[in-house]
């Protein structure tokens, strides 16, 4: 069968050479819009359930709040299990479904599943919300508000007003969440005496002002065919109209909140706090949707801050370079670069110096580019994104991906300057040479690339999480090489029929006299080694064993150490400390790195946000230090 495919493309060179520009191209275009990310998806697909229980104790929200919902949860089609973590005041229930599961159909399912479990809640306590679609990897960029000339009210103010607003509306983005700084709210400060003295609950003063902030119609008026719309506008946007709330009528006087109350603006109770470089600031961590390009959506971000930077209040700043995870997204695919420029010049130096040919060296390099974009597009098919792992694939493979069309080119040199070496009437036609030189190896390239694929073989059969992350990889391998192989097969013969027949290397027929003397040389040392057999043997029986030994002394980890730039220093105290104290040990802790010279900078996070899935305890704090 591969003697047909050779003896086509040769048939065919035109169509060969076309479809391979075609190819380059189309490969190049895709694997710029191709998404990137740091890992493959780890875990399954899973929806997270968030419930706010105001005041309440851990007990009680584990009894009335994620009992019910872990209930209603457990057993619904294609769940897999069903985890839940309960704070005060907060129930996060996880539900993890199985592999493979559409992430969208899974969230169909738990909707109609809370819709079930609303009704076994407490009546006071708000609906359950499932947090946004976002990507398991999905936490991009961390970006802090800061200034010297405004309170925390202010940031606060214009972090959930402006910032997180204008950034949910780049596409792409999935959720914002803002920690740090003090939410501004109306208070009403009762005075116990007053209320005695009028007469009047604390029930009644609520109800009146959950009836007076409210907007009332009255139907429309019509008059000469117009007709208006009769609105009552009772909105509460000032502190006064609360201060001119009637409460109720005593002795024909009505009872304002002013009258048995201090109205004023204040700073909501919060439970989570966020700094930068050790000084208050607001900081807000930015995920993206499944599927979003990360490289792409982070300069989208960037150019989207640019503009909010410009009209924000004098003083106001935000520090974008705290943690971006397309910095090292780039950086791997910096060293893939790398090392696909110290490959193509190794195949130059290694290709010219043993055939003395540039177009036999162009013809070989030429396998590079096709086999890696044959591996994209075939990722892309398959919906895998391109990452460090399959980034890893193919940085691997760059080695062998030119041995096939090195065997095949120098064959091809060796059989042209065979034919050209014989009298002028037994000359062979140069597409037949080369067919028949390639023809000649074609068993040899064939076996031995099936034979490295099959090493590859079982990562396929891995599962969990090993299989999500060695897959990839695999996958990269083996479709890049496979690829290579029919390059050497295909447009290898072809580009040789159409360059080498005229090349100086074939028109000399002679070898480098270099080449001579390596094969000589080699000839020697085979001789001697066939003859030293035992000893041989007996060295490279010592050489495994010693590598076996030192196999199993080896350390051991998950995944290799990267260098991204980047740490995550997470801080814990005991359960049940203040919010106060343990924003005082993180910023010991913050001045403490802070201190380091290789520290460029440090974003801390110290409880948790409102509605933040992955919120921690008042007691611990989260601290992404940024290296030089």
């Amino acid at each position: 069968m591969i003697g047909h495919v050779i003896a086509w493309s040769l048939r065919n060179k035109l169509f060969v050479v076309v479809a391979a520009v075609l190819l380059l191209a189309w490969g190049g275009w895709q694997a710029a819009r191709t998404p990137v990310d740091v890992f493959p998806d780890l875990t399954a697909p899973a929806v997270t359930v968030v419930t706010e229980a105001h005041g309440m104790a851990p007990t009680d929200v584990e009894t009335l709040v994620t009992f019910p919902i872990e209930t209603a949860l457990n057993g619904a089609p294609g769940v897999r299990r069903v985890r839940s973590a309960t704070k005060i005041g907060l129930s996060v229930v996880t539900v993890e479904f199985e592999w493979g599961t559409d992430l969208y159909l899974a969230r169909q399912v738990v909707a109609e599943r809370l819709q079930l479990a609303r009704a076994a809640l407490p009546p006071d306590i708000p609906a359950p919300a499932m947090t946004p679609a976002a990507s398991i990897m999905g936490e991009i960029l961390f970006i802090a508000l800061i200034s010297d000339q405004h309170n925390g009210m202010e940031l606060k103010t214009v972090a959930d007003q402006v910032l997180k607003r204008r950034i949910l509306a780049v596409p792409g983005v999935a959720e914002v969440v803002p920690i740090g700084g003090d939410t501004r709210q109306f208070q009403v400060t009762l005075k116990p005496e007053r209320l005695a003295a009028h007469g009047l609950t604390l029930d009644e003063v609520t109800q009146a002002l959950r009836d007076a902030n409210q907007n009332a119609t009255a139907g429309f008026y019509v008059e000469a065919g117009q007709e208006y719309l009769i609105q009552g506008q009772g909105r509460i946007t000032a502190a006064e109209d609360i201060a001119g709330t009637v409460i109720a009528v005593r002795a024909g006087q009505p009872v304002l909140v002013r009258h048995v109350a201090a109205v004023g603006i204040g700073a909501a109770p919060k439970r989570g706090v966020g700094s930068f470089n050790g000084r208050p600031a607001v900081v807000l961590g930015i995920q993206k949707q499944p599927g979003a390009n990360t490289l792409e959506l982070t300069d989208r971000l960037d150019h989207t801050l640019e503009e909010i930077q410009a009209g924000l209040p004098a003083g106001m700043k935000i520090e974008r370079h705290i943690f971006r995870q397309a910095d090292f997204i780039r950086v791997s695919i910096d060293n893939l670069m790398t090392a696909l420029y110290e490959g193509a010049v190794l195949v130059v130096v290694i290709v010219f110096a043993f055939l003395l040919s540039a177009r036999a060296t162009v013809i070989t390099l030429l396998a590079i580019p096709l086999s890696l974009v044959a591996a994209i597009l075939s990722m892309k098919a398959l919906g895998v994104t391109i990452n460090t792992m399959t980034l890893g694939g193919m940085a691997i493979a760059l080695g062998a991906l030119v041995d096939d069309a090195i065997i095949v080119v120098e064959n091809i040199v060796r059989r042209l300057r065979e034919n050209r070496a014989r009298p002028a009437g037994q000359q062979a036609g140069a597409v037949h040479v080369v067919y028949e030189a390639t023809r000649e190896i074609q068993g040899s390239i064939v076996f031995a690339t099936l034979i490295i694929m099959l090493v590859f073989l079982p990562l396929f059969f891995l599962s969990g999480v090993e299989g999500r992350l060695m897959v990839p990889l695999g996958f990269a391998y083996v479709v890049s090489l496979a690829a290579s192989l029919l390059v050497a097969v295909t447009v290898t013969p072809v580009l040789s029929a159409l360059l080498l027949p005229q090349a100086k290397t074939v028109r000399e027929a002679t070898e480098p006299r270099f080449i001579h003397a390596l094969k000589s040389g080699y000839r020697r040392l085979l001789q001697k080694t066939v003859r030293r057999w035992k000893t041989i043997a007996a060295v490279s029986s010592l050489a495994l064993a010693a590598s076996l030994a030192a196999a199993a002394l080896a350390g051991r980890a998950f995944l290799p150490d990267f260098n991204e730039g980047t740490l995550t220093v997470s801080t814990a105290t005991l359960p049940g400390t203040s919010l106060e104290d343990s924003d005082r040990l993180g910023q010991m802790v913050e001045q403490i790195l802070l201190s380091h010279p290789e520290v460029v900078a440090t974003a801390r996070r110290t409880g948790r946000a409102e509605g933040d899935p992955h919120a921690m305890d008042v007691s611990a704090s989260e601290m992404e230090v940024t290296l030089k």
